[in-house]
């Protein structure tokens, strides 16, 4: 017989909630959402207002403003909605936030989108709660808990949009925190900076006809040929990161160093013993931000210009994409509070991309940060799951953190 679960505070209650709206891409239930979100800021007596980027699909922004609400703000960021799931791999209803005790002895809270990102944006309510709850009234910077939709499939409808409006500027951040990833490591790792996604496209075209004969100038030579490069370039850079070193400068090489390149899809051609007049090869290439961004751009072009083939980018992120930490006032804060809390921080580059990347190019300081030491990283993976301990550690973490960044002079 399974042991029975104690009674859990009202914050993992609020997170369970959270959790079980199915704000699930490509239909994410929106609505219900933003008015879980508008609830909890009314019972927090935080004003807010809703913003709509386009119909539909609600920015809901909180503020708890300031003893001098001049200074540039604090925002604290996190996105709504949540990747699909595989039912048939989950273990519990990937919806029911269901708490689940493992063989340690752990309660884990299993859910889409407790990894990714459901967990910060409650740890940042549930943190000002407690800051509230022990008499603070008022930090020195106005502080905005910021929560966008449609991250998770690129945020153009949402944090994207969201900057070029007159209601974003208005915020006057001086600086956004927004995700990171769990570790299994017993430290936190905070992002300063991301790769840059580049999903290129390659089509070869060229002469036709019977499959038994050696035809000139057809497409499948050509694009192999940028094929094997681009998988060439590959190798060279997964070595790099596997010598860990490099070995011209000594520096110390990780993921955010290197540039990952992936074919993700081929297309084209009819039946076996009909030569295609065209072949596709799609890459998802996510370019590290120390790369120089136009020389890059152009060995991309000049190989498809070679080998007589069309180049065009689905998505191709080109601006400003990194935070500096050196006489960093936010990093020193961060840093503060980890060594307050006996947390250590390693500061790194993030090798997906998230919503800082449309706040850092405007030159606002993002840095992304998940509260999850010792979890295996589980975004967008089967039995996503965080542990009630974990939870309740983010949330006094963030205590900390919120009361040390907005009271930075």
């Amino acid at each position: 017989m399974a042991a029975s679960l104690p009674e859990f505070p009202t914050s993992v209650k609020n997170f369970q909630r959270y959790l079980q709206i199915k704000t699930v891409q490509p239909t994410p239930d929106y609505a219900t959402c933003g008015q879980f979100l508008r609830d909890m800021a009314d019972e927090l007596g935080l004003p807010h207002q809703v913003y709509e980027m386009a119909p539909g699909k609600p920015i809901v922004v909180m503020t708890w403003e300031g003893k001098d609400p001049t200074l540039p703000s604090i925002g604290l960021n996190s996105h709504t909605d949540v990747v699909p799931v595989y039912e048939e791999f989950w273990s519990e209803d990937p919806f029911a936030a269901n708490i689940v005790q493992d063989d340690a002895g752990e309660h884990r809270i299993i859910a889409r989108g407790t990894q990714d990102m459901k967990i910060v944006g409650m740890c940042y309510l549930e943190a000002i709660r407690e800051l509230r709850n022990r008499g603070v009234k008022q930090l020195l910077r106005t502080v905005h808990v910021i929560f966008v939709p449609d991250e998770e499939i690129g945020g153009a409808d949402g944090m994207q949009a969201f900057t070029q409006h007159d209601s974003f500027k208005k915020l006057n951040l001086g600086l956004m925190l927004d995700e990171g990833l769990a570790t299994p490591d017993n430290l936190y790792k905070v992002y300063y900076g991301e790769k840059a996604p580049w999903w290129a496209r390659f089509t070869a075209e060229g002469n036709t006809g019977h499959g038994s004969k050696f035809i000139p100038n057809t497409a499948g030579p050509k694009l192999a040929n940028v094929i094997n490069a681009l998988l060439q370039f590959r190798g060279q850079e997964e070595k790099r990161l596997i010598a860990g070193k490099d070995e011209a400068t000594g520096k110390l090489i990780r993921e955010g160093d290197v540039t990952t390149v992936n074919l993700t899809m081929l297309s084209g051609g009819k039946q076996h013993n009909v030569v295609p007049h065209a072949l596709e090869a799609c890459f998802d290439i996510r370019v590290s931000p120390f790369v120089d961004y136009e020389k890059f751009s152009a060995w991309l072009a000049e190989l498809a210009h070679r080998n007589d083939v069309t180049l065009d980018y689905e998505l191709k992120y080109t601006k400003p994409n990194v935070t500096f930490l050196e006489n960093n006032p936010w990093w020193a804060a961060m840093q503060r509070v980890g060594k307050r809390l006996d947390i250590p921080h390693d500061a790194d580059i993030l090798t997906g991309a998230t919503d800082s990347r449309w706040v850092r190019c405007l030159g606002i300081p993002c840095l992304g940060v998940s509260p999850m030491r010792n979890h295996p990283i589980l975004l967008h993976d089967h039995d996503e799951y965080v542990t009630v301990n974990c939870y309740l550690e983010g949330i006094h973490y963030y205590e900390h953190l919120i009361e040390e960044l907005a009271n930075v002079g």
